[in-house]
C-alpha cells in the first residue's frame, strides 16, 4: 500500500496489508450458494424452537422484527427518539408523479426546513446490501437520482457525516439477560487508487490486486470516466457505500473490541425499548475513541434481525468459520425471538413475510445504481 492511500485510513485503522488475502475464494459467491448450510440449520432452529416466524420478534421495538420490508425512516426515527442526535439527521420523502425538476425544487424546499444541507446521503427507505445509495453534493444530483427513482416510492436523504471511519457493530440481548455484548465488529475500507498523471483510470483499477479482480463492479461505476488520466497523487474512491457487495473491503474487527466499548452499545442499545438482536451502521473519525467508549459516532441505519454478521467477509475469514458465525447468528435470532413469544409477542404471518419479501426484492431492481 503507497504512502499515499495510507494517509486515508481513519485514525486507529489497521493498515490493510496486514491482511493474508486481498480477496477470498466465497466472498461473490451467489447468496444461495453460500447460504446452502444455514438453510439446513434454520430448518433445525425452527423445529428445537417451534416457530419459523420467531425472527420476525426478535425485535419487538421494530415491525416485522426488521428482517424485511422495514422502513429504515421508521427504525432511524425510534433509535432517534430515545438517542437523540447520536442519529445522523435525516428526512423521509415520496418520489410522486410530479417530474423530477418540479420535485427536486419542492424538496430542497423540505431539507432546508429540516436543517438539512449538501452534501447528504440519498437511499431507498426499504431495501438492503446497499441498493440504490449514492452521495448528493448538490441539487443536479439530487435531480438525477430522483430521475431514475421509482414513482410512488419512498426515500431517505440523510445529513452525509463527514468522517472517514465506518462500522458494523452487532449487538444482542436475550431479554432474559441484564446485560448485551458485541457480536462483530466490521471495519469498512473505502478502496482507492492514486493517480500518476500518466495511467488511465481503467489501467489504475486493473493494476490494482484487488479492484483489477472486481473491474465488474467498478467499471459500470465508472464507465464515463475509464479513459480520464487521474492527476498525479488524485486519489480516486471506487466505492461510497460502506456495503461488501458494491465493492468495500471488510475486516474483521473483533479482537479491537474492548469492555468500554462494549458497555456503551449496551447502555444506548437498552435505551430502546424492545431492540435486542441487529447491527448499528456508524461513521467516526477516531477507532480509539470509540474503544475507550466515547460517544463520537453517528448512527447512519440500524438494521435488525435480518442484518448480517459482516465481518464473515474479511478475505481472511475461513469459509467454515463464516458459516459457523453467520449459524450462530440465527440461532440466537430463534432463541430470542422465542423468549419474546413467551413474553407475548405474536409473529408475523408467513404470507406476510412473503409478500413483503417480494415486494422489495423487486423493488431494489428498479432503484438507482449504487455509487
Amino acid at each position: 500500500m503507497s504512502s499515499k492511500v495510507k494517509h486515508l485510513l481513519p485514525s486507529g485503522f489497521p493498515p490493510l496489508e496486514n491482511a493474508k488475502k486481498t480477496l477470498s475464494f466465497y466472498e461473490f459467491w451467489p447468496a444461495w450458494l453460500f447460504y446452502m448450510p444455514v438453510l439446513v440449520c434454520i430448518a433445525f432452529f425452527t423445529v428445537r424452537f417451534r416457530g419459523f416466524m420467531l425472527p420476525t420478534i426478535a425485535n419487538t421495538a421494530f415491525r416485522e422484527g426488521g428482517i424485511v420490508g422495514e422502513s429504515k425512516a421508521e427504525i432511524l426515527t425510534i433509535a432517534q427518539r430515545y438517542l437523540g442526535t447520536r442519529v445522523a439527521p435525516f428526512m423521509c420523502v415520496r418520489r410522486n408523479g410530479a417530474n423530477a425538476a418540479s420535485q427536486t425544487e419542492d424538496f430542497l424546499a423540505e431539507i432546508n426546513a429540516a436543517g438539512l444541507s449538501f452534501p447528504l446521503v440519498a437511499k431507498p427507505d426499504k431495501g438492503c446490501r446497499g441498493a440504490g445509495v449514492r452521495p448528493l453534493y448538490h441539487r443536479d444530483d439530487l435531480e438525477r437520482y430522483l430521475e431514475a427513482f421509482p414513482m410512488h416510492s419512498d426515500l431517505i436523504l440523510q445529513q452525509m457525516v463527514q468522517s472517514e471511519g465506518e462500522a458494523g457493530v452487532f449487538y444482542v440481548r436475550n431479554p432474559k439477560d441484564a446485560k448485551g455484548r458485541i457480536l462483530s465488529l466490521t471495519l469498512k475500507y473505502f478502496p482507492y487508487v492514486i493517480g500518476d498523471g500518466k495511467t488511465s483510470l481503467r489501467d489504475l483499477i486493473m493494476g490494482n490486486l484487488r479492484a483489477g479482480r472486481l473491474s465488474h463492479l467498478y467499471f459500470p461505476r465508472f464507465k464515463d470516466q475509464l479513459a480520464r488520466i487521474p492527476a498525479s497523487g488524485e486519489a480516486v474512491r471506487l466505492v461510497f457505500a460502506g456495503n461488501h457487495s458494491k465493492g468495500a473491503i471488510f475486516r474483521d474487527g473483533a479482537s479491537l473490541v474492548t469492555p468500554q466499548m462494549e458497555a456503551m452499545f449496551d447502555r444506548l442499545s437498552q435505551k430502546i425499548n424492545g431492540f435486542y438482536f441487529g447491527r448499528y451502521d456508524i461513521r467516526f473519525d477516531d477507532l480509539e475513541s470509540l474503544r475507550r467508549g466515547e460517544e463520537n459516532f453517528s448512527i447512519i441505519e440500524i438494521n435488525g434481525a435480518g442484518a448480517e454478521v459482516t465481518h464473515i467477509w474479511d478475505a481472511d475469514t475461513p469459509l467454515i468459520k463464516a458459516w459457523r458465525d453467520v449459524i450462530y447468528q440465527y440461532y440466537l435470532a430463534w432463541k430470542i425471538g422465542a423468549t419474546n413469544q413467551k413474553s407475548g409477542a405474536k409473529t408475523l404471518s408467513f404470507k406476510t413475510f412473503c409478500t413483503d419479501y417480494r415486494n422489495e426484492k423487486n423493488a431494489s431492481k428498479l432503484y438507482p445504481s449504487t455509487y
